[in-house]
Protein backbone atom coordinates (compact mmCIF):
# COMPACT_ATOMS: atom_id res chain seq x y z
CA UNK A 1 0.00 0.00 0.00
CA UNK A 2 1.30 3.24 -0.93
CA UNK A 3 1.45 6.24 1.99
CA UNK A 4 -0.35 9.71 0.78
CA UNK A 5 1.39 12.07 0.13
CA UNK A 6 2.04 14.94 2.87
CA UNK A 7 0.76 18.09 2.11
CA UNK A 8 3.47 20.94 0.80
CA UNK A 9 2.16 22.92 3.72
CA UNK A 10 3.53 19.97 6.50
CA UNK A 11 6.89 20.76 4.86
CA UNK A 12 7.02 24.34 4.74
CA UNK A 13 5.97 24.46 8.92
CA UNK A 14 8.57 21.68 9.47
CA UNK A 15 10.84 24.92 7.76
CA UNK A 16 10.17 27.14 10.25
CA UNK A 17 10.56 24.81 13.28
CA UNK A 18 13.73 24.43 11.79
CA UNK A 19 14.52 27.74 11.55
CA UNK A 20 13.47 28.43 14.85
CA UNK A 21 15.38 25.31 16.25
CA UNK A 22 18.40 26.90 14.66
CA UNK A 23 18.24 30.03 15.79
CA UNK A 24 17.76 28.33 19.42
CA UNK A 25 20.87 25.74 19.58
CA UNK A 26 23.03 28.57 17.57
CA UNK A 27 23.39 31.11 20.12
CA UNK A 28 25.40 28.14 21.72
CA UNK A 29 28.06 28.19 19.35
CA UNK A 30 28.26 31.99 19.51
CA UNK A 31 27.99 32.18 23.01
CA UNK A 32 32.18 33.63 23.24
CA UNK A 33 31.77 35.97 20.71
CA UNK A 34 28.38 37.25 21.70
CA UNK A 35 29.87 37.86 25.27
CA UNK A 36 32.86 39.66 23.80
CA UNK A 37 30.81 42.29 21.86
CA UNK A 38 28.38 43.04 24.46
CA UNK A 39 31.41 43.10 26.85
CA UNK A 40 30.32 40.24 29.53
CA UNK A 41 31.19 37.53 31.10
CA UNK A 42 30.92 34.49 29.33
CA UNK A 43 29.10 32.91 31.82
CA UNK A 44 26.54 35.69 31.30
CA UNK A 45 26.45 35.54 27.38
CA UNK A 46 25.51 31.95 28.03
CA UNK A 47 22.40 33.39 30.02
CA UNK A 48 20.82 33.97 26.21
CA UNK A 49 20.76 30.23 25.78
CA UNK A 50 18.77 29.65 29.45
CA UNK A 51 16.25 32.87 28.46
CA UNK A 52 15.09 30.65 25.26
CA UNK A 53 14.23 27.80 27.34
CA UNK A 54 12.48 29.49 29.93
CA UNK A 55 10.24 31.36 27.62
CA UNK A 56 10.12 27.99 25.62
CA UNK A 57 8.88 26.22 28.83
CA UNK A 58 6.42 28.99 30.33
CA UNK A 59 5.19 29.93 26.63
CA UNK A 60 4.06 26.38 25.05
CA UNK A 61 1.60 25.80 27.69
CA UNK A 62 1.19 29.81 27.66
CA UNK A 63 0.75 30.41 24.10
CA UNK A 64 -1.25 26.82 23.44
CA UNK A 65 -4.29 27.92 25.56
CA UNK A 66 -3.67 31.90 24.57
CA UNK A 67 -3.87 30.56 20.68
CA UNK A 68 -6.97 27.86 21.31
CA UNK A 69 -9.61 30.17 19.61
CA UNK A 70 -7.44 31.87 17.19
CA UNK A 71 -7.50 31.16 13.06
CA UNK A 72 -4.49 28.99 12.71
CA UNK A 73 -3.06 30.72 9.51
CA UNK A 74 -3.51 34.16 11.00
CA UNK A 75 -1.83 32.78 14.58
CA UNK A 76 1.39 31.16 12.76
CA UNK A 77 1.93 34.25 10.08
CA UNK A 78 1.71 36.44 13.74
CA UNK A 79 3.64 34.21 15.79
CA UNK A 80 6.64 34.21 13.10
CA UNK A 81 6.61 37.55 12.16
CA UNK A 82 6.79 38.59 16.20
CA UNK A 83 9.69 35.98 16.14
CA UNK A 84 11.44 37.17 12.83
CA UNK A 85 11.15 40.73 14.44
CA UNK A 86 12.77 39.97 17.86
CA UNK A 87 15.56 38.34 16.12
CA UNK A 88 15.61 42.16 13.95
CA UNK A 89 16.22 43.93 17.53
CA UNK A 90 18.52 41.09 18.54
CA UNK A 91 20.73 42.03 15.61
CA UNK A 92 21.03 45.47 15.83
CA UNK A 93 20.57 46.35 19.90
CA UNK A 94 23.63 47.17 21.93
CA UNK A 95 21.98 46.59 25.19
CA UNK A 96 22.35 43.05 26.30
CA UNK A 97 19.15 43.24 28.07
CA UNK A 98 17.80 43.98 25.14
CA UNK A 99 18.85 40.94 23.88
CA UNK A 100 18.41 39.12 26.69
CA UNK A 101 14.09 40.26 25.88
CA UNK A 102 14.66 38.92 22.35
CA UNK A 103 15.53 35.85 23.82
CA UNK A 104 12.81 35.45 25.86
CA UNK A 105 10.11 37.11 23.00
CA UNK A 106 11.44 34.76 20.60
CA UNK A 107 11.21 31.69 22.65
CA UNK A 108 7.18 32.78 23.78
CA UNK A 109 6.36 33.35 20.09
CA UNK A 110 8.35 29.97 18.95
CA UNK A 111 6.12 27.85 21.34
CA UNK A 112 3.01 29.50 20.26
CA UNK A 113 4.04 28.81 16.64
CA UNK A 114 4.90 25.12 17.98
CA UNK A 115 1.39 24.42 19.22
CA UNK A 116 -0.10 25.63 16.64
CA UNK A 117 1.70 23.69 13.76
CA UNK A 118 0.84 20.85 15.78
CA UNK A 119 -2.74 21.18 16.14
CA UNK A 120 -2.42 21.95 12.33
CA UNK A 121 -0.79 18.93 10.19
CA UNK A 122 -2.88 16.80 12.43
CA UNK A 123 -5.83 18.46 10.94
CA UNK A 124 -4.39 18.64 7.18
CA UNK A 125 -4.09 14.75 7.09
CA UNK A 126 -5.89 11.08 7.37
CA UNK A 127 -5.96 9.65 10.42
CA UNK A 128 -3.51 7.14 9.76
CA UNK A 129 -1.21 9.60 8.42
CA UNK A 130 -1.01 11.76 11.55
CA UNK A 131 2.58 10.34 13.00
CA UNK A 132 3.47 11.12 9.86
CA UNK A 133 2.55 14.58 9.60
CA UNK A 134 4.30 15.02 13.05
CA UNK A 135 7.61 13.33 12.49
CA UNK A 136 8.06 15.62 9.91
CA UNK A 137 7.22 18.91 11.36
CA UNK A 138 9.47 17.98 14.58
CA UNK A 139 11.97 16.64 12.03
CA UNK A 140 12.73 20.44 11.94
CA UNK A 141 13.47 20.87 15.51
CA UNK A 142 16.04 17.46 15.32
CA UNK A 143 18.05 18.89 12.58
CA UNK A 144 18.12 22.30 14.47
CA UNK A 145 19.64 20.24 17.07
CA UNK A 146 22.41 18.94 14.96
CA UNK A 147 22.79 22.19 12.86
CA UNK A 148 22.64 25.16 15.10
CA UNK A 149 25.76 24.71 17.62
CA UNK A 150 28.25 23.84 15.09
CA UNK A 151 26.49 26.32 12.65
CA UNK A 152 26.90 28.89 15.65
CA UNK A 153 30.73 28.26 16.14
CA UNK A 154 31.27 28.55 12.56
CA UNK A 155 29.74 31.67 11.60
CA UNK A 156 31.31 33.19 14.68
CA UNK A 157 34.58 31.81 13.70
CA UNK A 158 34.34 32.72 9.79
CA UNK A 159 35.52 35.26 7.77
CA UNK A 160 38.10 38.12 8.78
CA UNK A 161 35.74 39.86 10.55
CA UNK A 162 35.15 37.00 12.77
CA UNK A 163 31.84 37.48 14.96
CA UNK A 164 31.46 40.49 13.25
CA UNK A 165 31.56 39.59 9.48
CA UNK A 166 28.31 39.43 7.64
CA UNK A 167 27.23 36.22 8.05
CA UNK A 168 27.42 36.10 11.53
CA UNK A 169 24.56 39.61 11.10
CA UNK A 170 22.52 37.55 9.05
CA UNK A 171 21.99 35.15 11.46
CA UNK A 172 20.02 37.72 13.42
CA UNK A 173 22.02 37.56 16.81
CA UNK A 174 23.23 41.23 18.21
CA UNK A 175 26.43 42.40 16.50
CA UNK A 176 28.14 45.31 17.55
CA UNK A 177 29.33 48.10 15.23
CA UNK A 178 32.27 46.60 13.15
CA UNK A 179 35.92 47.25 14.12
Amino acid sequence: MQKPSMPPVVHLLGTAVFAQGTSEFMVAGLVPDIASDMSVSIPAAGLLTSAFAVGMAVGAPLMALLSLRWARRPALVAFLAVFVLAHVVAAVTTSFEVLVATRIVGALVSAGFLAVALATVTGLVAPDAKGRALAVLLAGTTVACVVGVPGGAFLGGCGAGGPRSGPSRCCAFRRSSPS
